[in-house]
């Protein structure tokens, strides 16, 4: 995930910053053919049917709605937890820290927003039949996009709590119901892999005081090494199919890390070649701000800092860029940067324990 790498330890998630995606943004292209009625009836019933063939039908078109794209990612979250989950909106409302009317009142948005689309919905049984391979792939994308969020949203990036293992766990099992019904799916068995990957270092993730730890600073005997197992055991099944995908990427890069018993031994060059391939698929800042950290790594800390020099625009002011700067500045020698660049992330950070832990980096280097 992200914060490990903007702390300075070079591992990041790849897609773009989750407020700004879940509170904002569309789910995703495509179009649908079920009836206004349908709509209503598919979500509001809530719940996942049993396992006969008809109901792995009926939870798989219950995910492409919830995750429709005339609903903003924030909707298609909370409708996902609520109707294909079947978390109650208490437990909806307390993982996301709001009040329950407010979380009622979105998920009832959500709802009678997909009752009023009357744009065409191919369900994925038509896509499969008629040959709508685009629509297919993009619904496809739409789902393990919020399936994505809703785990980013269990890696807290504000307040004083740094995760809710709540929703990290509920991502993980939704994902893995959608891998039951989408098996031969490359990017929903790279999907799955990364979380379970991502969520193996959990436990090493914050010390006994709440505090942050980087990759490069975790017991890695606290790792939980059955998830491991299982992520790169997916990873490799989901490659055999090529690497094609982002997720793929994202979940080799994962599996890199967790397959380094020792910080030196990360494949640096490795990782550098998948997120330079990332870069050119899925052009986005923060993945040329992790592939900065990897060029750091390999070819030494001047080249990665030049990297972020790409970054003045599209990062300005944030403090994943002063965070990585403040790494490469401390790994250069160079003291008195990095403490100006901790220092500036620290105050930018909504995160209270990822500023403790920025500010206690630059006074170490002070203090010298």
């Amino acid at each position: 995930m992200y914060g490990e790498a903007a702390a300075g330890h070079g591992e990041a998630g790849a897609e773009t910053g989750r407020g700004a995606a879940a509170d904002s943004g569309r789910v995703g292209g495509g179009a649908s053919s079920t009836s206004r009625a349908d709509y209503g009836s598919s979500v509001s019933g809530y719940g996942v049917p049993g396992g006969g063939a008809d109901d792995r039908d009926d939870t798989l078109t219950l995910f492409f709605l919830c995750c429709h794209p005339a609903l903003s990612s924030a909707s298609a979250i909370a409708l996902t937890l609520r109707a294909v989950g079947g978390l109650t909106t208490e437990e909806i409302a307390r993982a996301f820290l709001l009040p329950e009317s407010t979380m009622a009142q979105r998920i009832t948005r959500a709802k009678k927003r997909l009752a009023a689309v009357d744009r065409p919905f191919a369900t994925p049984g038509e896509a499969a039949e008629h040959g709508y391979v685009g629509e297919w792939r993009e619904r496809v994308a739409a789902v393990l996009h919020v399936l994505y969020l809703i785990f980013t949203e269990g890696h807290t990036t504000s307040g004083a709590r740094l995760r809710r293992a709540d929703l990290s766990a509920e991502a993980i099992r939704l994902a893995r119901a959608l891998h039951g019904l989408l098996p031969d799916e490359p990017e929903v068995t790279a999907l799955l892999a990364l979380l379970l990957l991502n969520d193996s270092r959990r436990a090493a993730r914050i010390g006994s005081r709440g505090e942050l730890i980087p990759l490069a600073e975790q017991d890695r005997r606290l790792w939980d090494h059955v998830a491991i197992t299982e992520g790169v055991r997916l990873v490799t099944t989901t490659l055999s199919s090529g690497l094609s995908g982002p997720y793929q990427i994202q979940a080799a890069i994962a599996a890199l890390h967790a397959q380094a018993l020792r910080p030196e031994d990360t494949q640096w060059d490795r990782i550098l070649q998948l997120y330079t391939r990332l870069e050119t698929l899925q052009p986005n800042p923060i993945v040329t701000l992790n592939r900065a950290v990897a060029v750091a790594m390999v070819d030494g800390p001047r080249a990665g800092l030049k990297v972020t020099e790409q970054l003045d625009k599209t990062l300005t002011g944030t403090h994943r860029l002063d965070a990585v700067r403040g790494h490469l500045h401390e790994m250069a020698g160079d003291t008195a940067e990095a403490v100006t660049a901790y220092t500036a992330a620290a105050r930018r950070t909504t995160s209270v324990p990822e500023r403790d832990y920025l500010m206690l980096r630059a006074a170490r280097l002070r203090r010298g």
